[in-house]
């Protein structure tokens, strides 16, 4: 065991004034007996020190805690593990259980082994990360929900858009097409020339019901695949920034659920917009491979990148927000998502979800 310079006496004033006006809980154990505890540590199990001096350690812990606690008590006496620090349960007079930080050290005391240590309730703390751990499951429950909701939402939409708004244009213009018909022969060609710009602006309301249906929920994505719904965004991205879009390839078989891949495909438009937005690029790059087991999709821009701003005011419109939405997602797919960013050197944005199960296809 130790030598003597590790034995101390309880009875030594400047020890009793030391310990028993401390904050923390004290204690002596030797033969799994509690010889010394000072007023803070009994108090934690609501007793006062004489009701535990004397008093075996196993009477004050659970019983399903007593051989653990024997355990490490003799780990350390034993000199295997001389210091522990853990967290142990403790009964309280009133049948509460109580939690307590320990660190004990072995010692002699009075010529033998002993433990000697000094706890800190940390019930309420523990009590605080428990709430704080079932309030974010239920956050994650919740955004899971919003989003599942939010994307049958989508998809009724986008039929309703498609199959009800754009059927009655295409009525439309089939009826403006017959007025044209109709005048050819006209001489002041006035109700003709009505009839073009009308024309026009149906097949343009035609093509804008169509854009509004893909991005609430694309069809090439229910049909085609991933891959292919992918290509097809980036193609009237391409149109409508100007932006120079790259993708490799345009076509792979990537064996996910619907629904699994309406997440992915969400996790991309999003990065996709994000650059529209915020980025300033030229270019951006999409690649996309798939293995036995997982799917990757990497998004990089040459754009601006994006500083990071511990103390910036936050802003509804930043791209931060849609960064939560991406890894909110991400996760609902068991998968990562990694984001690299710098000024002046771009974004990159790489996703990694694994596969569905053969089952589930």
């Amino acid at each position: 065991m130790s030598d003597s310079s590790h034995e101390f006496d309880i009875t030594s004033i400047p020890f009793r004034g030391l310990v028993e006006q401390a904050l923390a809980g004290v204690y002596i154990i030797q033969d799994e007996v509690f010889q010394y505890v000072n007023a803070t540590w009994a108090a934690m199990t609501g007793h006062l020190p004489e009701q535990l001096i004397g008093q075996p350690v196993s009477r004050f812990v659970p019983p399903d805690d007593v051989a653990e606690v024997s355990a490490r008590y003799h780990r350390r006496v034993s000199g295997v593990e001389p210091s522990m620090r853990f967290v142990v349960r403790g009964l309280h007079r009133d049948g509460s259980t109580v939690f307590i930080d320990v660190h004990g050290t072995a010692l002699e005391y009075r010529g033998r082994p002993a433990v000697v240590g000094v706890g800190i309730e940390v019930t309420e703390q523990l009590e605080q990360t428990r709430q704080l751990q079932e309030s974010r499951q239920q956050y994650q429950e919740l955004a899971a929900y919003l989003i599942a909701v939010r994307e049958r939402q989508r998809s009724a939409y986008a039929r309703e858009v498609h199959d009800v708004l754009g059927g009655l244009l295409t009525s439309m213009k089939l009826n403006v097409g017959r007025i044209l018909r109709r005048t050819e022969h006209d001489a002041q060609g006035e109700i003709r020339e009505i009839a073009d710009d009308l024309n026009g602006l149906l097949q343009e309301a035609i093509n804008n019901v169509r854009e509004i249906s893909e991005s609430l929920h694309p069809q090439a994505l229910e049909y085609l695949g991933l891959a292919t719904a992918m290509a097809s965004y980036l193609e009237r991205f391409e149109k409508r920034s100007g932006i120079r879009v790259t993708m490799q390839p345009k076509e792979l078989h990537i064996p996910l659920s619907s629904s699994r891949a309406t997440m992915a495909y969400r996790i991309f438009q999003e990065a996709m917009t994000n650059i529209a937005r915020h980025a300033q690029a030229t270019e951006v790059t999409v690649l996309v491979a798939c293995d036995a087991e997982s799917l990757r999709v990497e998004v990089r821009d040459n754009g601006i990148g994006m500083p990071l701003r511990a103390n910036a005011t936050p802003d509804l419109n930043a791209p931060c927000f849609g960064i939560l939405s991406m890894k909110e997602r991400a996760r609902e797919l068991d998968g990562t998502l990694d984001i690299g960013s710098a000024p002046g050197q771009g974004t990159r944005i790489v996703l990694i979800s694994p596969l569905d199960a053969k089952e589930d296809l």
